[in-house]
This record gives structure tokens, C-alpha cells and sequence, in this order.
């Protein structure tokens, strides 16, 4: 395992840096994959920079407001009629679906299906449509079954304050949000 690509770049400097590269997915799916020296790395580490701060409610908030359409518009202004009439009746089908996709365990802790589809697709039709389709491409049943763990980024956020690291994040909200938002209706 010593020998694995870690995704760990080490910045020979007293003390070292190291840069980590992560991937949006539920933890769980990687966490044994990541090699010892990537978590070492990490618990050694008294700073640690994240893409955005997802644990600050401002980026949360700002990431919310990004991905809405200007004031007074609809996704159903902007979107063909057969394509919006599409999407809104496969939304009804995940949320008819939702409940039988999740898990014992995330009943137990009180996750209902109504509240999950709601956190995930609510406000939809107020969306830009790059958006509506990142949304539509987590509402899987796979993606579903994973909801309450946080993705690897948010885990290691989690675990770098219960720590009680110093954390930070590299880039702002805007800087992620306006690339997206300035792709066209074709290249979505």
C-alpha cells in the first residue's frame, strides 16, 4: 500500500506542506483506500486548506444563492417545454421512489424520504439548469443509499475542527459558482 499513487504532494520545507487531492464522494466509498502516509500526513498537520470552507454557513448560503436563476425567473422560462415537462415528471418519480432507495439505517437516524428529496431537489424550478442536471445526477438510488455520510472533503473539515486544527479554504464560492453559471443552454 506504501507504494500507491495517494493523491499526496509533499512540499519539502520545514515543516513540510502537503497538497491532497480529494474527490466529492462519500467517504465511506474511499476512506480505505487512502494510503497510511495521506492520513498520517494529516494528522500531523496544525493547518489544513480546503477547496471551499464546508463548514462555514456563509459558503453553504453563498452556494445556495449562487445556483438560482435572476430574480423573477423560472426553470420553465428558460428550459423547452418537452425538456422542463421531462424533468418535472422524473422528479415526481424519485420522490415516489425515494422511500423504498432508503436505508434501515438512515430511517433509524430519523432521515425521512419527503425531507431528504426536499434538501436535495427543493426549489428546483428556480435553479439554472447546470444546476438542475448536477442535482438530477445524485438523485440515484446508489446516491441516495449515501446521503448522511458526509463526502470526503466535508469529513476531513469535520475531523481537521473536532482536532482542533486551524482550517481555511483556497478558493471562494464565486470562483466555483460563476464558471458553471456562465456555460450556455447547449454546452448544459
Amino acid at each position: 500500500q506504501s507504494e500507491l499513487n495517494s493523491f499526496l504532494w509533499t512540499i519539502k520545507r520545514d515543516p513540510p506542506s502537503y497538497f491532497f487531492g480529494t474527490i466529492h464522494v462519500p467517504y465511506t466509498r474511499v476512506w480505505d483506500f487512502v494510503p497510511e502516509n495521506s492520513k498520517k500526513a494529516f494528522q500531523q498537520s496544525h493547518i489544513v486548506y480546503f477547496e471551499l470552507d464546508l463548514t462555514d454557513p456563509y459558503t453553504i448560503s453563498a452556494l445556495t444563492s449562487c445556483q438560482l436563476l435572476p430574480q423573477g425567473e423560472n426553470l420553465q422560462d428558460v428550459l423547452p417545454r418537452d425538456i422542463y415537462r421531462r424533468l418535472k415528471r422524473h422528479l415526481e418519480y424519485v420522490k415516489l421512489m425515494m422511500p423504498s432507495w432508503m436505508t434501515p439505517d438512515q430511517r433509524g437516524k430519523g432521515l425521512y424520504a419527503d425531507y431528504l428529496f426536499n434538501a436535495i431537489a427543493g426549489n428546483w424550478e428556480r435553479k439554472r439548469p447546470v444546476w438542475v442536471m448536477l442535482m438530477v445526477n445524485s438523485l440515484t438510488e446508489v446516491d441516495i443509499k449515501s446521503r448522511g455520510v458526509p463526502v470526503l472533503d466535508l469529513y476531513l473539515a469535520q475531523e481537521a475542527e473536532r482536532l482542533g486544527k486551524q482550517t481555511g479554504a483556497v478558493e471562494r464560492v464565486e470562483e466555483q459558482c460563476h464558471p458553471l453559471n456562465g456555460l450556455n443552454f447547449s454546452q448544459v
